[in-house]
């Protein structure tokens, strides 16, 4: 009786122990937006800085972050960002603005010269017990001397369920801040 139990208790364990997969999470960017990316032409009138890209600190963690209910969030353990996300939400954030915005070198490297200076500080980037997924924070411009912030919230339906869709969910919502801030961006003088 006791070895059965015991045979019980272990493959129980091996079944707990075999799940511990890790899942590593890169932000896709679409294929118009790397078209963008590149040397810069000749035909460049303007520079933007992004400067930086912050994060909360929930969020500033390798895990990607879930929301259970109206006040408890929890953070994967074994579904992680392959990179920290701040870099990755730079990195796609130039990529979506360099395609909506032609003539303009967006960089993460600071130039010289006139240039203005873009800011993203992200407040909710994750998925919610209801299906959705969230993004949520601003994004702070300075153009000629002139300060201007622009609050953002989305809120995404995911298509399906799990991790795939929700890491590309948030991407679908990224890019969507990008082609907004592009739009206003592009009606500055």
């Amino acid at each position: 009786m006791r070895k059965g139990i015991l045979l019980a208790l272990a493959l129980l364990l091996t079944a707990c122990g075999g799940n511990s997969d890790k899942h590593y999470y890169q932000l896709p960017v679409a294929a118009q937006d790397n078209a963008g990316q590149g040397l810069p032409s000749a035909g460049v009138t303007r520079h933007i800085w992004l400067s930086r890209v912050n994060v909360s600190d929930y969020l500033a963690g390798s895990g990607v972050v879930y929301q259970q209910s109206d006040v408890r969030y929890v953070t994967a353990s074994n579904n992680l960002w392959a990179s920290p996300l701040e870099q990755q939400l730079q990195q796609t954030m130039i990529a979506h603005l360099s395609n909506r915005l032609p003539g303009v070198l967006v960089s993460a490297s600071q130039g010289q010269g006139d240039q203005d200076t873009l800011e993203f500080n992200v407040t909710g980037f994750h998925g919610r017990y209801d299906g959705r997924a969230v993004i949520q924070g601003e994004w702070v411009l300075t153009h000629n001397s002139q300060v201007t912030r622009h609050p953002f919230i989305l809120t995404l339906k995911q298509d399906q369920d799990g991790y795939d869709a929700l890491v590309r969910t948030l991407a679908q919502g990224w890019q969507q801040i990008g082609q907004e801030a592009a739009a206003q961006i592009s009606r500055l003088p």
